[in-house]
């Protein structure tokens, strides 16, 4: 409990990293532990596609343009040597749902049928997993949004239509701790953790 307690305790957004490579059987490791997470009917209805060393460029010629490359804040966010994309798959739980185990739930009717998309639901589990297991390997880790040039993204990389990009993880080493303001914590870090008496409505709301 105290090891995964610290490692919970300890992890953070990392924006500044290393120009340093990560050996592919890390990556493997962390995915692996990324496939334990929760998913309804095993249906593990997720993605990775993993850009490694020079294969980064595509994703940053896509989304943030060299002309803004000059006023972005966390420029060694692009030292990242590895950056991984995470795509949920709506049609893997429709058509599980749709098995003999399952098709009485009614849930192999569509993604209409859903209540809530687990897809995304168990996609975003397992990035908490692989954000929590680059911590423990000793990795820095970042996920953030793309707002921008996904269309170009999804063309460059052969991306299928029906999957939904969640986002970006940048992996990598984290650069040394003296690398100035672009290693320092992001806008909203200043902000106050809610602690479970702001969390927990016991037996009501």
């Amino acid at each position: 409990m105290t090891e995964f307690a610290e490692v919970v305790r300890s992890r953070r957004m990392t924006r500044a990293f290393a120009d340093r490579p990560i050996d592919p059987q890390v990556i493997d490791d962390l995915v692996d532990l990324a496939a334990r997470s929760p998913s309804a009917g095993k249906t593990q209805g997720w993605h990775l596609v993993v850009l490694e060393g020079d294969e980064t460029a595509q994703f940053w010629d896509s989304t943030l343009p060299a002309v803004k490359r000059d006023s972005f804040r966390w420029k060694r966010l692009l030292n990242a040597p590895v950056i991984a994309l995470p795509l949920a798959d709506a049609k893997a739980y429709v058509e599980r749902y749709g098995e003999p185990d399952k098709v009485q739930t009614g849930l192999g009717a569509g993604a209409s049928a859903w209540p809530v998309p687990y897809w995304t639901i168990d996609t975003s589990m397992a990035v908490m997993t692989l954000l929590l297991a680059a911590e423990d390997a000793g990795l820095g880790a970042l996920f953030f949004g793309v707002f921008r040039g996904e269309r170009e993204l999804r063309h460059r990389l052969g991306i299928p239509g029906g999957l939904e990009l969640l986002g970006a993880l940048a992996l990598g080493y984290p650069a040394d701790p003296d690398g100035g303001a672009e290693s320092g914590p992001g806008r909203s870090a200043a902000r106050d953790r809610r602690g479970p008496r702001q969390i927990i409505h016991r037996a009501r709301w």
